[in-house]
């Protein structure tokens, strides 16, 4: 790959919570080396991100500034910007059949808990978002530092699935 910067689309059931911190934290991150998307495979009708996700962004001092929730839809036509990976986050969207996506990119699944899910107080729940905003850093940190010739499409796809075991 040249020097351009990846495209990078997180994928869950929602778009809400798990892809949307993804989204937010690689952008955060990636330093121009990635650009970072977000999409869910059933978004709800007038979807939004969820407001704890946002909270814990901001709360965490990464831009919330274009986040939204949309399908996947939008990232499977001719017009998208071309995908060079694809990571599902949730177990529901790792399971289901996605879309045909332009340019065939890498694909992985790292998979989360979803912290929406939490049961109990505003504050365990907002803590079960920094949790999981942590837990995608952690693997977001090894994956923005490769070198970039290890971002070709094999290298790029068998690194984020190693990845998916850290």
């Amino acid at each position: 790959m040249d020097k351009k910067s990846l495209n990078v689309l997180f994928l869950c059931t929602h778009n809400s919570a798990r892809s949307i911190l993804a989204e937010a934290l690689l952008n955060h991150m990636g330093a121009g080396k990635f650009k970072a998307f977000s999409a869910g495979s059933s978004p709800r009708e007038n979807q939004k991100p969820n407001p704890m996700a946002i909270a814990t962004l901001e709360k965490a001092g990464i831009s919330t500034k274009g986040l939204t929730s949309k399908s996947w839809d939008v990232f499977a036509t001719s017009e998208a910007p071309h995908m060079d990976l694809v990571i599902t986050v949730c177990d529901n969207a790792a399971g289901e059949v996605c879309p045909y996506w332009p340019g065939q990119p890498a694909t992985a699944h790292w998979g989360y808990a979803d912290p929406s899910e939490t049961v109990g107080s505003d504050a365990e729940k907002l803590e079960a978002f920094t949790q999981t905003l942590h837990q995608i850093k952690r693997r977001l940190a090894i994956f923005t530092s490769l070198p970039q010739e290890s971002l070709s499409k094999l290298v790029l796809e068998n690194t984020a699935r190693e990845l998916a075991q850290k």
